[in-house]
């Protein structure tokens, strides 16, 4: 049975996701159709670029490298890719590049040859020296080499700089290049084949933690592992611990929600790095108690003005996944470090977003439900909807349960009583008869819009069965929800859907999950099962794994961002689900 690293062979497609390293904010692509490569930084940068998401839009690091012959021509190559390397064929011989460590990149070059590189970057100014040189940018760049120099030219143009560096080779010639902040003694020269194994020791350790998986999902399971790997980042600035990002692509810093979910995969081979995405969220939780919203190395994100100015967080489930690693992995300290913070994020969320002190908490920006464009939101905010209560049910659920465990009977009790009250509410409140769906509001005026979200209240387990089983005719009609691919984010007879719009029609995996979990509970198992193998279905029909699906298709989504980290985190805990269930 080949290894989860050599399914992996030529299955990471730099002309659309970054290689990387786990830690590192480098991220070597190639454009489409050319023999040129180029280099993006996983940093907002907000002190050189100002604007919460110009990172999305700015030039590459640098914007051009090409492999060169001593002639300083343009080699064309053929690339294998794998976790840990990147291969180029050329005429003269491979090249490989691999990442020596999270700054620094080497190249190995064809033997007995004259070859190198030539890259065109923005910068401020060079300096050479004798094995190479040192440009100033927004990050510096140091490049040296352990070979004979045959060429090191620098031509500038304003602040245009095209550098060719050209060595003579032997069998262990390499080309390093350190990108650091500041300037920095640059690693060390390491004979290539020992750079090259540790490499991908790295890779084959990840991969020999994963729990073994039936063989119908290995291949994108190990996909799966390497995205999270992928878009690991080092601490920095605000970020405090070694973080998931969702993307390091498309979603350079860390979400709340999120981090939650990748904490669900993480579990499975690092109780600890696990735990560090709950407590990387925690770390920057406001005075008040409000948790923010998004969070990378130079700014916290905890109130936004588009497409109104106000607070925004992300969906209370930070205690619900505590519990997940508990499960796996017992940790009573951890859970005693987390508790009090918790606690009072709770309360924020009962204090500042229940305006009339009904108790019911509404949604005051669109993005604190995760659901940014939802047509829930098209008729202004804040709107009172049944997602954040049932949201904030499972959260005092888990601090019941986090609370029996820390020898707090009644810090215990009374979370199931306002837990129990919060159900009650949510039915009195929010339960329509005529449409068997729990509705929204905004400014007491009812939202018709029919979406998985009006019927979350199923999570809760606490429904009378005549509801229950109202939800459930909606989850399997197949006007509405069910089909080939489910769950559509917008019911598929509402005036709203649209199947491939981020959360107005397409499947999102997250959502998917969260209903397996709610019908696992109410004994649903056949419905869940279903909606289980569907999403599993969905994801490996495609190549790469997606932010969502186009829920006609099938395919990924327009827009959506690829090597997205809770899609891989909830298909690995899904899949190995999955396997428990046939082993059985």
């Amino acid at each position: 049975m080949q290894s989860l690293v050599d399914l992996l062979l030529n299955k990471i497609d730099i002309t659309k996701v970054p290689f990387s390293d786990r830690g590192s904010r480098l991220l070597i692509y190639q454009y489409p159709n050319q023999n040129c490569l180029y280099i993006k930084l996983a940093e907002r940068l907000l002190d050189s670029y100002p604007g919460i998401e110009s990172y999305l839009s700015r030039e590459p690091y640098i914007p051009e490298i090409f492999l060169i012959n001593g002639k300083g021509e343009q080699l064309p190559f053929e690339i294998t890719t794998k976790p840990h390397v990147l291969e180029f064929q050329t005429p003269p011989g491979n090249f490989k590049l691999i990442f020596q460590d999270i700054n620094t990149l080497c190249f190995s070059l064809p033997h007995n040859a004259q070859c190198g590189v030539r890259l065109k970057m923005t910068a401020d100014k060079f300096t050479q020296r004798a094995d190479g040189g040192e440009i100033n940018s927004i990050r510096n760049l140091v490049y040296y080499t352990n070979s004979k120099v045959i060429k090191n030219q620098i031509i500038s143009e304003k602040n245009r700089y095209e550098l060719e560096f050209i060595i003579q080779t032997d069998e262990f010639s390499i080309i390093t290049m350190y990108i650091c902040d500041r300037c920095a003694s640059p690693p060390k020269t390491k004979v290539f084949s020992e750079t090259y194994h540790a490499a991908k020791l790295r890779w084959v350790k990840w991969f020999n933690q994963a729990p073994s998986i039936k063989e119908l999902y290995r291949e994108t399971y190990a996909y799966a592992w390497w995205v999270l790997a992928n878009n690991l980042i080092c601490p920095k600035g605000y970020l405090k611990y070694e973080m998931v990002v969702p993307s390091k692509k498309s979603y350079i810093g860390i979400w709340l929600w999120d981090n939650a979910m990748h904490a669900i995969a993480l579990r499975h081979i690092n109780p600890e790095l696990a735990r560090d995405q709950i407590r990387g969220v925690l770390v920057n939780q406001q005075p008040n108690g409000m948790l923010p919203d998004a969070i990378s190395d130079d700014v916290i994100v905890t109130e936004i003005n588009h497409p109104i100015h106000e607070n925004v967080t992300k969906p209370p489930i930070l205690a619900w996944a505590a519990l997940k690693i508990h499960e796996i992995d017992p940790d009573f300290d951890f859970l005693h470090e987390i508790y009090n913070p918790l606690v009072r994020w709770n309360a924020w969320w009962f204090r500042e977003n229940d305006d009339n002190q009904d108790g019911i908490v509404q949604y005051n920006h669109p993005y604190s439900s995760g659901l940014d464009d939802s047509p829930l939101w098209d008729h202004g905010m804040p709107v009172d909807s049944p997602d954040i209560n049932t949201y904030l049910f499972i959260q005092m659920k888990s601090l019941a349960i986090i609370a029996e465990i820390l020898n707090k009977p009644s810090d215990a009790v009374s979370w199931l009583e306002r837990a129990q009250k919060l159900v009650e509410r949510i039915i009195d409140y929010f339960w329509d008869e005529k449409i068997g769906a729990f509705l929204p509001f905004h400014k007491n005026k009812t939202i018709w819009t029919l979406t998985p979200f009006n019927l979350y209240p199923l999570w809760t387990g606490k429904l009378p069965n005549n509801l229950r089983d109202r939800i459930i005719e909606h989850l399997r009609n197949p006007l509405e929800f069910f089909g080939d691919y489910m769950l559509p984010s917008v019911a598929r007879n509402d005036p709203a859907y649209d199947s491939d719009k981020m959360w107005r029609g397409p499947v999102w995996i997250n959502i998917n999950y969260f209903f397996i979990e709610a019908l696992q509970q109410v004994c649903e198992f056949d419905l869940a099962k279903i909606i289980r193998e569907k999403t599993l279905k969905l994801i490996m029909s495609n190549f790469g794994i997606y932010e969502y699906y186009n829920s006609i298709t099938g395919e990924p989504g327009t827009n959506a961002a690829s090597v997205f980290g809770w899609t891989a985190a909830l298909f690995i805990d899904l899949s190995l689900q999955a396997s428990r269930e046939i082993n059985d």
